[in-house]
């Protein structure tokens, strides 16, 4: 589960830093890094996918957010059983949410 977690973060953060360190032009000598390669990034894939280069970051935003959806849920479907321990030690151990609780289930 470890190595999952940092199989995905891994290139996420990775893009992010990419992204930022180029879209402000912050290229310490890399050309990799320079606004110059980050239009000319976008515009090649922008000409393979047939849409406006300035279309694709919130296309990658979202995919990214939709991603971590799906590794969250996986994450919390293996540890489902300490979540739900957890869950049920916090309500035994609050009387005022075991109270709420009650009070929204009655008829």
């Amino acid at each position: 589960m470890k190595w999952f977690l940092i199989l995905w973060a891994f290139p996420i953060a990775l893009l992010g830093s990419w992204y930022g360190l180029s879209y402000y032009d912050m290229n310490f000598g890399i050309f990799m890094l320079t606004r110059d390669a980050h239009d000319l990034v976008f515009q090649i894939y922008g000409n393979i996918l047939g849409i406006p280069p300035e279309s694709i970051p919130p296309l990658v935003a979202r995919a990214i957010v939709v991603d971590s959806f799906i590794v969250l849920g996986i994450v919390a479907f293996r540890r489902r059983r300490q979540i739900l321990a957890w869950w049920q030690a916090r309500r035994q151990s609050s009387p005022a949410l075991a109270r709420d609780e009650s009070l929204s289930s009655a008829p």
